[in-house]
């Protein structure tokens, strides 16, 4: 049985869900999102809690239900809530700037790289070596962010590069020559 699929996920006061067959509606104060779900799983809206249950007790059915459990309650929150990440620049003369939909990085090259950033996805430049990103979509920011940080990733010797404010390089020793 599937422990997260069981779960019912709870609906706070400003969000409104719909359904329409097998696509879901969630709209909250930060945006709206829609999602097409799998055939395999029922979707049950009752009082204020969205309820997932299988069709039957296929191999698909059952991995199925904690995705799509997952799924919803991660549309939920980011209508709700929002969700941010954030990433570092590190190396000398590495540095960012924002300039309307577009980001420009520095990185090292000889030429500057343009990144546009998708509709829903906006970013906060702290310093130019500190980048917020926040979306409501959960998916859509880490796919983004995982672009950003594959520019120019963090290297093990010096640690130059772009990296997730939480994430740890380690560090190796260089060459040990006379």
């Amino acid at each position: 049985m599937s422990r997260i699929g069981k779960q019912p996920v709870t609906i706070p006061e400003k969000v409104d869900v719909k359904l329409d067959g097998h696509t879901i509606l969630v709209k909250g104060p930060k945006g709206e999102l829609s999602r097409e779900l799998s055939q395999e799983v029922e979707v049950a809206i009752e009082g204020n809690e969205i309820i997932i249950s299988r069709r039957d007790d296929g191999r698909t059915a059952r991995s199925f239900q904690g995705l799509v459990r997952s799924l919803v309650a991660n549309m939920v929150e980011g209508v709700s809530e929002g969700y941010k990440r954030s990433l570092e620049i590190n190396g000398v003369g590495y540095r960012a700037e924002q300039r309307g939909q577009f980001l420009r990085f520095d990185l090292g090259y000889s030429h500057p790289i343009m990144f546009e950033l998708p509709a829903s996805v906006s970013a906060t430049i702290e310093r130019q070596t500190q980048l917020t990103l926040e979306s409501v979509d959960k998916e859509l920011l880490g796919q983004v962010a995982a672009k950003i940080r594959g520019l120019r990733k963090p290297e093990p010797y010096k640690g130059k590069g772009i990296k997730y404010s939480d994430e740890v390089i380690r560090r190796k020793a260089g060459k040990s020559g006379a």
